[in-house]
């Protein structure tokens, strides 16, 4: 945190929010987000994830702008010829339903939506790194320009000063290896291409090596490395803003509702000290803490301040998160008058003081501790494992919605 934290600021920065499906889509709308990016069918970078249906697009795009949030469609692969048609016949889709702008990179992808009245955003896969490349891709129709990763914050800075377009930096998530994410590991290893949204991850991998001489292998340290730590922006959330970017964008469209509606809503109460001038190291703490309940790989500030150190490598393959969610049961119906949703507890013990998380398709996430809980009978219980329960919900959530018990990993 910089010495000028406690000074607020007029203008704040766009909280941009990945989404892969209608759950984690209303998460992030109800979490604090200013704008969601999603992907569609096979022309993004995370084709592996659950993305949106083109059909789903329309209603989504308007539950969005009734809720003052813009929608962003990343397009931002590499085009192949025969694909063409194709994405002619998307961009209008995408077009009709109201979409804000697309995320692009690719020449064929950035014509297209121009020439379809499209605002264009320009992928950080261009790894765009100065002033004369800003130009020219505001000659092109960007009107905002993702930023290279490797970028620190002082050439952010400096780029934004100077150039006549907005800015979108990331602020949170998983950081790859390679320049600006493009990677050819995962196609010469398992022919998945990172260029076309298929990586496989083998960068995530622990790797030995052995000795030509006498066979001896040598593990690479205690870190996995060429998987780094994600990126975390919180601590130094302040500084960020500071910049005068234009939006902040949390990576992880293949990540988990939970995760997407915790990350929002702490990135959102960040903002919110900022403005307020109460950005300290109290409210950091906390929120770190939140943060790290989540899925991560622990946490780094990427090339912010420069080059990354070793301590930026990961220590394990998987997670670090310090939850875990495990299904419980399903509502069978909820009472809107009086905020009591009714549950079938059908695979985890549920007890008086368990946090829980109720998720659904029109409902997102819904975060609680369970206050109080009644059989079926109306008798007071403190715990059950099977069976039906009544029990008082913050929030408003739907029958058939999914309930989860959170528990320490």
């Amino acid at each position: 945190m910089s010495e000028n934290s406690s000074n607020s600021t007029n203008k704040m920065p766009e909280l941009l929010s990945p989404v892969r499906d209608e759950v984690s889509f209303r998460a992030a709308v109800s979490a604090g987000a200013d704008a969601v990016y999603l992907g569609l069918g096979q022309l993004n970078m995370r084709v592996n994830s659950r993305g949106i249906d083109i059909t789903e697009l329309p209603e989504l795009v308007a539950f969005a702008h009734e809720h003052g949030v813009k929608v962003y469609v990343t397009l931002n692969v590499l085009i192949y010829d025969q694909e063409t048609s194709y994405l002619a016949e998307l961009v209008k889709k995408i077009k009709n339903a109201g979409v804000d702008a697309v995320i692009c990179w690719d020449p064929a992808v950035i014509e297209t939506a121009r020439d379809a009245g499209l605002e264009i955003h320009i992928s950080t896969q261009a790894s765009v790194s100065n002033v004369k490349a800003a130009a020219f891709y505001k000659s092109q129709g960007a009107t905002r320009i993702v930023p290279a990763r490797e970028l620190t914050l002082e050439q952010i800075k400096y780029l934004k000063d100077n150039s006549d377009v907005e800015l979108e930096v990331f602020i949170h998530g998983a950081m790859c290896v390679s320049v600006s994410g493009r990677c050819f590991l995962s196609q010469f290893v398992h022919g998945h291409s990172a260029n076309r949204g298929d990586c496989l991850q083998p960068c995530r991998e622990k790797y030995q090596v052995i000795s030509d001489e006498n066979q001896i292998e040598y593990e690479l340290g205690s870190n996995y490395v060429m998987s780094p730590k994600d990126l975390c922006t919180l601590p130094v959330l302040d500084q960020v803003v500071a910049t005068g970017v234009d939006s902040l964008k949390i990576e992880g469209r293949s990540r988990s509702p939970e995760y997407i509606s915790k990350v929002v809503s702490v990135y959102r109460r960040g903002l919110e000290a900022i403005q307020a001038g109460t950005f300290g190291e109290e409210l950091v703490s906390g929120l770190m803490t939140e943060l790290s309940q989540v899925y991560n790989r622990g946490f780094s500030r990427g090339f912010l301040f420069g080059r990354p150190t070793v301590n930026d490598w990961t220590e394990r393959r998987n997670s670090q998160a310090t939850e875990k969610k495990i299904y419980a049961g399903k509502l069978i119906n909820f009472f809107r008058k009086t905020n009591i949703a009714h549950c079938r507890v059908e695979a985890q013990e549920l007890s008086v003081g368990d946090k829980i998380q109720i998720h659904g398709n029109k409902t997102g996430v819904v975060e609680m501790t369970i206050g109080k809980m009644k059989d079926d009978s109306g008798k007071a219980i403190g715990a059950i494992y099977r069976g039906n329960i009544t029990f008082p919900v913050e929030g408003e959530v739907r029958t058939g919605d999914s309930v989860y018990k959170i528990v320490p990993v």
